[in-house]
């Protein structure tokens, strides 16, 4: 029984086994074209034999298997200048694909480059695939998140063990931040906080904070600040009198701290209002403010311990986050998963998130697409350049050369019918 051509021919890859089981079904595809060339040549040599001189069902045989072997030679002829020279023999037009082998690398990248890799086939092909969604869908799945994080993790955790004691990398991240640090102006950008803090009204807290502060920090100091008075007052002046003068002093500063506390538009409050507001404009617009800030930050920054302070912020980081990223059952791992399932469900249920992921996935692969079309083409070319032209044949033709062998067998079946047909209207009109 002839085999299908539907018949699958097994995983393209170039492991061994693979390699191997492609090879079996070659060699047995052209087993089987060339044993049926073989049979056409037996029955015609058999029915040349038996032919007389009139026209008999004998006749029939010998011209149908007469031009069975001209269609199988003619396609195996075919076949195998494709691959090779047929029986040895250097006949102009064989051995194409060694001989182009070049040309055919070339020829793949630009087909690749000009139909696969435009910006307008990626995105047509990106907007049916709706891919956020499916992320989302696949991503929700809490194993599948899991999966996912600890896969990062194991990179992560690769990367801290690299990283974890090297000393380049330390002076790197104590640059970057002095270099950070030394092009942020300080004072303008203090004057700017102090001023979003007022206009979000967050100074009233820290005022109320203050007062209250004052006010507990009176009241537990009590007794220490009238033992103080009393060390300072005159001899000659009674105890209660300074008992008297003392409270009335002491009640005084606490009412007084109560009614600023109350009342939110109190004369104090504003005056403080008004010179913070000034003060910020200064740290803005002061030259000799913006130049002592700086000065101050310079030796901030300059100074060892802030040094010591960013290389100890850096492996503080690396050590802590690589050895939570490795725990299994860490907090930082099930966080990093919950977050992803609460972005994969939205990413599922939110149909304007899906749209701008998508649009975002779109522009990111159709710009890479675009960009990277001719070194894709060029590494196609080059890669296929640099093979062995005879390797790269055998290649191909353990990809194709199954199929190609069912040429042979119908070159073989449909020159018999043909022949038969041809013989017989020969017959039958002359």
């Amino acid at each position: 029984m002839l085999p299908s051509a539907e018949e699958p021919l097994g995983e393209l890859t170039t492991g061994a086994a693979g390699q191997e089981a492609q090879a079996r079904q070659l060699s047995r595809m052209k087993m089987v074209a060339t044993a049926m060339l073989v049979v056409a040549a037996v029955i015609f040599i058999v029915a040349r034999g038996f032919e007389g001189e009139e026209v008999t069902w004998v006749n029939y045989v010998r011209a149908t298997a007469e031009a069975a072997m001209v269609g199988a030679l003619a396609d195996w002829f075919a076949v195998t200048a494709l691959f090779k020279h047929p029986l040895g023999l250097p006949i102009p037009h064989t051995a194409i694909i060694p001989k182009r082998k070049n040309d055919i690398g070339e020829g793949l990248g630009d087909f690749v480059q000009s139909n696969f890799l435009t910006g307008e086939v990626v995105a047509e092909k990106l907007s049916t695939v709706q891919l956020s969604q499916r992320l989302g869908r696949w991503m929700r799945e809490p194993e599948n998140a899991k999966s996912m994080v600890s896969e990062v993790s194991v990179v992560v955790s690769a990367i801290s063990e690299v990283l974890a004691d090297d000393d380049d990398v330390k002076g790197m991240v104590d640059g970057l931040v002095r270099d950070r640090l030394g092009k942020v102006p300080v004072a303008p950008v203090l004057g700017r906080v102090i001023d979003a803090g007022m206009d979000g009204e967050h100074h009233h807290e820290l005022y109320n904070a203050v007062l209250k502060g004052a006010a507990n920090f009176l009241n537990d100091n009590e007794a220490t600040f009238r033992r103080r008075m009393m060390g300072e007052s005159p001899w000659w002046v009674p105890e209660p009198i300074d008992d008297r003068i003392f409270d009335k002093i002491y009640g005084a500063v606490m009412t007084f701290l109560r009614e600023v506390d109350a009342d939110p538009d109190h004369h104090i409050k504003q005056d403080i209002d008004f010179r913070s507001r000034e003060f910020a404009e200064r740290l803005r617009s002061d030259e000799r403010l913006i130049a002592q800030g700086e000065q101050l930050k310079h030796e901030l920054i300059d100074h060892p311990e802030f040094q010591l302070w960013t290389q100890d912020l850096w492996s503080s980081l690396q050590r802590g986050f690589g050895e939570a990223t490795k725990d299994a059952d860490s907090d930082t791992r099930r966080r990093i998963e919950d977050a992803l399932v609460a972005l994969a469900n939205r990413l599922v249920d939110d149909v304007a998130l899906q749209a701008k992921v998508d649009r975002w996935i779109e522009s990111i692969v159709v710009y890479l697409a675009e960009a990277g079309r001719t070194e894709i083409a060029d590494l196609i070319a080059n890669t296929v350049e640099g093979w062995d032209a005879k390797d790269t044949a055998d290649r191909i033709e353990l990809q194709v050369g199954r199929d190609l062998q069912f040429i042979r067998i119908n070159g073989t079946l449909v020159g018999g019918l043909a022949g038969f047909l041809i013989f017989a209207a020969s017959e039958f009109f002359f």
